[in-house]
């Protein structure tokens, strides 16, 4: 998992909310799934940035993953505003991006 912070301390705790969503399909949270690319935190306009993916383009729960996104965040973080979420297919998921952690849980 290398998830890019312009703030190491917040995003651990950002990680900490963002591994309460899961994929609904899959049954495993979006951090270990390795969809989570960044988070930054832009203090002075209190917002936070999050730049993720999903396993496909056309993933039917995309929405409901990326609103579940924004709500962890925000839940963590009330004291910023604007909570954006960013999704991005460059790089394209693929399984090598899921945890040693994810892939005990999956049975691989």
């Amino acid at each position: 998992m290398n998830i890019v912070s312009n703030d190491d301390t917040k995003c651990t705790a950002a990680i900490t909310s963002l591994k309460e969503v899961i994929d609904p399909e899959i049954g495993l949270n979006i951090v270990d799934l390795g969809l989570i690319y960044a988070v930054n935190f832009m203090e002075e306009e209190k917002r936070i940035i999050c730049v993720m993916t999903l396993t496909t383009e056309y993933c039917p729960m995309g929405e409901s993953i990326v609103d579940n996104t924004r709500q962890a965040l925000q839940s963590s973080f009330s004291d910023f505003g604007t909570i954006e979420v960013n999704l991005t297919f460059d790089p394209h998921w693929s399984y090598s991006m899921i945890s040693e952690e994810g892939r005990k849980f999956l049975g691989r």
